[in-house]
Order: structure tokens, then C-alpha cells, then sequence
């Protein structure tokens, strides 16, 4: 990127370098040991940005995501994994095919969480929003400065919540499985976005899961295969 004369980097990183800190919400001084394969790579760029940078002029922006839903109001875009990833998706993609009946039921891992209802706990950042996040971080990069910013609403919603929601979304009544815990998953995650609001002017502002789950439903319907195809149907 140095060689080509790339002078600004936004770095989307994750939540997941922090694995499962001690204290609740989560900030950027949070320690990062990752737990999970997703996270230790994610730290490992991370890492190597940093080292490249002490002898580089280059304005960086790491971006720590949260768990990332939602899609574009306007319907221009929307969540379309390739088939073979579906299944190791993200949760509200699961849902929706099983709204959809691609798939018999949604299979939640983990209810014997030290949570309120068992299940883990997420911050569910609207993509929207994420994207807003981004336009504040190149407004603000600065050539030789590092930024890293968590981007997350600072509420965490349990995966039991999120389900609930999913099927008053959709309207449909999704089957649910509840199976055993996945190794490597943490018990609740949800970041302290107190630095991107004073430094970036950023705050969350699509904070309503069911109607952020609405605007994605919406998408699906009309995208049944993706971006293969379009059609206009009624909400």
C-alpha cells in the first residue's frame, strides 16, 4: 500500500480481539486476548498496522466492530452470503433463512451462560450506522496519527432477545433448537463508545433491533436470491 502511495487505511478489525475481558462495557483500553481463531488473526493485523506505522507517515483508523446487522433503508443493499457460508454466518442471517424456510429452524449454541436468560449477550451495531462510522473516521485521519475506535450502540441485547425480535420482524414463528455452548465463544460482549463520540462526533442512532431487523427482512424478501435477483414485493 506504501509502495502504491496509499496515504490513509481504515482497518476493519473486531470485538473479538478482546475475547472475554473481565469488566463490562468494553473500551479501547480493554487488554485484547482473543480466544477464538477470528480474533487472533484480527489482533495479528492489527499488530502488524502498528509495527508498519512507527516508520510510516500513513493516517490510520482502526475500526473495532461489534456485532454487525441491518440493511441499507433505501433497499440498494443487503446481506447475501455466498451458499457455503451461510451456515457460519451471522445470527440474523440464520434467521432469516429460517424464516424463509431455506433451512427447517435456527440453532442457538449456549444457554447456560452466566447472562440473565442464559444465552450470550451481543452489541448489535446497525450497518447504517457503520458505515456513517467510517465517513467520521476518514473525515478525521490524520497522516501519521493511529486512531482505533470501538463502533457499537453500548447495550448489549441476549441471543433469546434477538430471536424474539427476529420472529416479530418477519412474522414469522421460527423454530428454534437450543443446543450445547461452541468452543470459543464468550458470554456477553457490549463496548463503551464514549471515545468515537468524543473524538469522531459518532453515536448509533439505528438502536431499534426489531425495526433494523424489519429493514433487513425487507431486503431479503425482494433478494430471495441474492443479488441475482430483484424483486418488489410488499413489506
Amino acid at each position: 500500500m506504501a509502495a502504491h502511495g496509499v496515504q490513509t487505511l481504515i482497518y476493519s478489525s473486531t470485538c473479538a480481539t478482546y475475547g472475554e475481558p473481565e469488566k463490562m462495557p468494553i473500551t479501547e483500553e480493554t487488554p485484547q486476548l482473543p480466544i477464538n481463531p477470528y480474533g487472533k488473526a484480527k489482533k495479528m493485523a492489527e499488530d502488524i498496522i502498528l509495527d508498519f506505522h512507527k516508520n510510516s507517515n500513513m493516517a490510520v483508523m482502526i475500526l473495532r466492530y461489534f456485532n454487525v446487522i441491518g440493511s441499507d433503508p433505501e433497499g440498494r443493499l443487503g446481506e447475501a452470503p455466498r451458499p457455503e457460508l451461510r451456515e457460519h454466518g451471522r445470527i440474523s442471517g440464520a434467521c432469516f433463512d429460517a424464516a424463509r424456510g431455506i433451512i427447517p429452524g435456527l440453532k442457538v449454541r449456549g444457554t447456560d451462560y452466566k447472562t440473565p436468560d442464559g444465552t450470550c449477550i451481543r452489541d448489535y451495531i446497525d450497518v447504517t450506522d457503520l458505515v456513517d462510522a467510517h465517513v467520521k473516521a476518514l473525515e478525521k485521519a490524520t497522516p501519521g496519527k493511529v486512531g482505533i475506535y470501538n463502533v457499537g450502540t453500548g447495550r448489549g441485547r441476549s441471543v433469546k432477545e434477538f430471536v424474539e425480535a427476529c420472529k416479530k420482524a418477519t412474522g414469522v414463528s421460527i423454530k428454534v433448537e437450543y443446543l450445547a455452548r461452541r468452543p470459543g465463544d464468550y458470554a456477553e460482549v457490549f463496548s463503551d463508545p464514549t471515545k468515537i463520540r468524543r473524538e469522531l462526533n459518532w453515536t448509533a442512532k439505528y438502536t431499534d433491533l426489531q425495526e433494523s431487523l424489519q429493514i433487513a427482512w425487507r431486503w431479503q424478501k425482494s433478494h430471495r436470491q441474492g443479488y441475482g435477483s430483484s424483486l418488489t414485493m410488499a413489506s
